[in-house]
């Protein structure tokens, strides 16, 4: 959820009921190296209820280094991403690519715990299946976590190659619940309240994490809440209820981060809000410029706000699909060695999602 999850959205995502909100990943690198834009990501509101940071990097001793800083920072809990896929993190042997490595794997996720330890902090980590269906790493992660004192894990059940696209395989959540006693939360394909609550039963996970399925959709926390309830719901706000939730979103954007970055950052949040909507391709344009508060909020008020929730849109998905990767990117030789440690590979100028 990089470019998604600062402190506006997560004090957001809080206020419609989530339990846990993680700010947008950081490379351990660039919080050790003092990179500007990386303690800027950890700007927590005094409100929130759990301060937690996502981090990654391929190198054991920055990773120590690095939690030490973030707990610095107002820390509570750290996450450490074992699971992105994007091209320019994975080329470098991070996110996704990492698990392959079992010796790097066990001396990052060792690290990053000893470190927090100082501290009574909590650690979880999250991956995925594996790089493809020929390359699983999901449950040697799982008891590598397990053996190194994490606190949980989270299973996105999708490959590294599939990205964002097919459907989750539910399946490999159970596999590794089954495999070690540490909470499992599972990922993927949590589109609405039911998912969760069908997602929890079919695989026995502890709970669930949820990444894009709230693009737009900050209401999902307060639906899979009472879905675990046994209150089943599906919040269906009408497009006036809807724009005050964007423009909601907006204020907090503005008082984290000045008008000006505000408006650059909720232009992309328009279309997550309002697809699906009777919304002219005029005034869809106009928002992905937007360049004030007032402007933005005179373009929500020229729409019609009684127009009902688009059903069409229950249950389909949001942010980004596409279509699998033929291979995951790689650096030279990586498949070679399974149990070593690897590559230190500096990933300080890399971003993932």
């Amino acid at each position: 959820m990089a470019g998604v999850t600062n402190a506006a959205f997560r004090l957001l995502c809080y206020e419609q009921g989530a339990g846990l909100a993680v700010c947008e990943m950081l490379t351990a690198q660039g919080i050790v190296a003092g990179n500007d834009h990386s303690a800027s990501m950890m700007a927590f509101w005094d409100g929130e209820p759990v301060r937690s940071v996502q981090l990654y990097g391929s190198d054991p001793d920055a990773l120590w280094v690095a939690v030490g800083i973030a707990v610095g920072f107002g820390a509570q809990h750290i996450d450490l991403n074992f699971g992105c896929p994007v091209p320019k993190v994975t080329r470098r042997g991070g996110g996704g690519a990492l698990p392959w490595k079992l010796g790097l794997t066990r001396a990052l996720i060792e690290a990053a715990v000893q470190s927090a330890d100082r501290f009574g902090v909590p650690v979880t980590v999250k991956t995925r299946i594996g790089l493809d269906d020929d390359h699983p790493t999901y449950l040697d992660v799982a008891r590598i976590a397990e053996d190194a004192g994490v606190a949980g894990l989270c299973l996105h059940a999708r490959t590294v190659a599939a990205a964002y696209s097919g459907a989750a395989d539910w399946s490999k959540i159970t596999d590794v619940v089954a495999a070690v006693d540490i909470p499992v939360f599972g990922n993927g394909d949590v589109w609405e309240g039911a998912d969760a609550a069908a997602m929890m039963a079919q695989t026995g996970c502890a709970g669930v994490e949820v990444g894009r399925g709230c693009l737009g959709r900050p209401w999902i926390f307060a639906d899979i809440a009472a879905a675990l309830a046994g209150r089943p719901q599906t919040t269906l706000p009408n497009l006036g209820e809807v724009c005050a939730l964007l423009h909601r979103h907006a204020v907090l954007l503005v008082e984290l981060m000045g008008e000006t970055h505000a408006m650059k950052d909720i232009r992309k949040h328009t279309g997550w809000y309002l697809k699906g909507f009777p919304v002219g391709g005029d005034i869809r344009l106009a928002l992905s410029s937007v360049t004030s508060l007032a402007e933005l909020d005179g373009l929500l008020d020229g729409l019609d706000h009684t127009a009902p929730f688009p059903i069409a849109e229950v249950g389909r998905p949001r942010g980004r699909q596409g279509s699998p990767r033929g291979h995951v990117v790689l650096p030279y030789g990586w498949l070679d060695d399974r149990d070593g440690l690897g590559l230190a590979i500096d990933d300080s100028d890399a971003v993932g999602g």
